[in-house]
């Protein structure tokens, strides 16, 4: 999909629940109150002690439009302020019983209204949903939940279409690589099938909330020397520290199977991945440019010594 083609559906999709959620009514839920307003009552009736910056900074609001909204509030008896006692520069809002009460039937609406959406749908269709709006958070604010826990398992049928897939697509959107790359992992993948040798071995695949989010293999270079291939976590997933957790277990099960080494072969692009290496302990031992998947690259070589090493245990 073009860019143009995915900005114009981001903006149908605002301009569709907009409607939803009554953005474009006079009131909302038929008050007298904006959402904007109905947002702030929100959050001063289910958090204590808040602050103007405070909920300013959380609900993104201009600092003057937030006070002209406070200062209301105040007139008609909805708020009380109190100054705090570490900060007597600050003051703590907190609603009055008549702003509580204004409040009430303004939660119940809305709360009647997801409702009202949620009993049009099949249970199943209901997790659909409330799944696809967790991932639009997370997407547009890159910040996963880390609440959310994730395992790591060795690979079963069907992990390794999903890994030449994966690396497929998001070094494709992410770099711009082309099919040869695909192909280079399918290799990959192919042989670590065919000669795979679970004494000396492994692929970790990571789950989290019921999909794959992440992976990696080592494989046997030579009785001393490991080699790790195919790192990936899906952009998601980032933040969580599953990158780190991967190799660590990388160089763990090495050192257990009795490796001197680990190597692997990566190009000076994949910062991220890089850092990732350099903080387990691996060090720079080569690079070299190259032309492959449509671009001039520069290839690098890492190596990490195992007896010197004192990541993974």
């Amino acid at each position: 999909m073009k860019t143009i083609q995915k900005i114009d559906a981001m903006r149908h999709f605002n301009r569709f629940y907009t409607r939803q959620i009554g953005v474009l009514r006079q009131g909302w839920a038929d008050s007298a109150f904006s959402l904007t307003e109905v947002r702030i009552l929100y959050e001063l009736a289910h958090h204590d002690a808040l602050t103007a910056a405070k909920l300013g900074t959380d609900l993104g609001l201009d600092r003057g439009y937030l006070s002209r909204i406070l200062q209301t509030f105040e007139k008609r008896g909805l708020i009380k302020k109190t100054r705090s006692q570490s900060d007597a520069r600050q003051s703590h809002l907190a609603l009055t019983a008549k702003g509580r009460k204004a409040f009430a039937p303004l939660n119940t609406r809305s709360e009647q209204d997801v409702e009202a959406v949620l009993s049009r749908l099949s249970a199943k269709d209901q997790d659909r949903l409330i799944e696809a709006m967790a991932t639009i958070e997370q997407l547009i604010t890159h910040e996963p939940d880390p609440k959310v826990p994730y395992i790591i398992r060795p690979h079963q049928a069907g992990d390794m279409g999903w890994i030449v897939h994966r690396h497929g697509t998001l070094y494709s959107e992410e770099y711009g690589w082309d099919e040869d790359f695909e192909a280079l992992v399918a290799q990959i993948t192919s042989d670590f099938i065919k000669n795979f040798d679970p004494k000396s071995e492994r692929c970790w695949i990571v789950e989290r909330e019921g999909e794959i989010v992440g992976s990696v293999l080592l494989v046997k270079k030579s009785k001393t020397i490991a080699q790790l291939r195919l790192l990936l976590v899906e952009p998601r997933a980032r933040g969580l520290g599953i990158g780190r957790r991967l190799i660590d277990e990388c160089v763990r099960f090495a050192k257990q199977k009795g490796y001197r080494k680990i190597i692997l072969w990566t190009n000076d692009v994949l910062h991220v991945a890089r850092h990732l290496y350099q903080d387990a302990g691996f060090r720079l031992v080569r690079e070299e440019p190259h032309h492959s998947y449509g671009h001039d690259l520069v290839g690098q070589y890492w190596e990490l010594d195992l007896a010197k090493s004192t990541n993974g245990g």
